[in-house]
């Protein structure tokens, strides 16, 4: 006589049952990502389009294979400080020239602070002053905080507290970069002939760094720095 076979009832089949997960569409989170990044007026973060791509989608991924996509494209897709925008290929910048403003340029003594600033970050005035080996005036520094490009980070924990400035996200996003980092070495300085001859041996490039956090040296902005800037106000003996 044959054994009683045990029939399955609905309960074991239910729990013998595979899980099936849902994988999202990959084709499909490529052109909501796509429709976010056109309608969206400023960069967008991984994780801001994470929160609304489909459930489960692999957004590092969605966004390599839309970088790909259009690299050879009219536009482009960068990161740029940290987000991804859609930007007019660089090799094209020229058809577009016509319809761009020209705009001021800033004078040599913004642009030797502004680069103080970004590689000497946390940076007080009396320390930028030192390095340019010149008086730089507030105009100059006012100049550079209307811009968006530096920021106030805190002040120096030192005689009189001064304040300390570093770089804002807008300096990355106006000069194309995704991170400080990126900013160019000394080599890459050499190369471009921004330095020329014999350097010293002791000559060195500092490695930029614009870390929200303030550092041991500095202490929080206090509130009374929260006022207008006074864009007219000029020293005597800036250059």
């Amino acid at each position: 006589m044959l054994p009683d076979m045990q029939k399955d009832t609905p309960e074991t089949m239910e729990h013998d049952a595979p899980e099936i997960s849902y994988v999202p569409d990959h084709g499909e989170a490529m052109r909501i990502a796509e429709a976010l990044l056109f309608a969206s007026a400023a960069p967008l973060s991984a994780e801001e389009l994470g929160g609304r791509l489909p459930e489960g989608a692999d957004v590092e991924q969605v966004l390599q294979d839309l970088a790909d996509l259009y690299a050879l494209r009219g536009v482009n897709l960068v990161r740029i400080a940290g987000k991804w925008t859609f930007r007019t290929a660089s090799d094209l910048s020229f058809v577009l020239a016509r319809d761009v403003v020209e705009q001021r340029r800033l004078s040599r003594a913004a642009m030797e602070t502004l680069a103080i600033i970004a590689y000497h970050q946390p940076v007080t005035r009396a320390e930028i002053e030192e390095i340019r080996g010149v008086a730089t005036s507030k105009g100059t520094i006012d100049l550079l905080l209307e811009t968006g490009w530096i920021r106030l980070r805190g002040r120096r924990k030192a005689p009189g507290r001064p304040v300390t400035y570093g770089t804002a996200p807008a300096f990355l996003e106006h000069f194309g970069l995704d991170a400080i980092e990126d900013l160019p070495g000394l080599e890459e300085l050499k190369g471009a002939g921004f330095i020329e001859g014999r350097v010293p041996s002791d000559f060195s490039v500092p490695v930029p760094s614009d870390a929200d956090a303030l550092r041991e040296d500095e202490d929080p902005l206090d509130d009374d720095l929260l006022q207008p800037l006074d864009m007219h106000q000029t020293e005597a003996g800036e250059e």
